[in-house]
């Protein structure tokens, strides 16, 4: 019985969601480097 219950679920549609998160945290996480990277450098030498 519990064989049948397993195959009537479809798994397509947490897989998208799992994928799709998975995307937008890497994009989010590479631009916090990006910002990171490109932000001014402190000029320590003083006139």
């Amino acid at each position: 019985m519990i064989t049948q219950a397993i195959s009537l679920y479809n798994w397509t549609n947490g897989v998208i969601m799992i994928a799709i998160f998975g995307i937008v945290c890497i994009t989010l996480i590479g631009i916090l480097i990006k910002f990171m990277m490109s932000g001014k450098k402190k000029d320590n030498s003083e006139n």
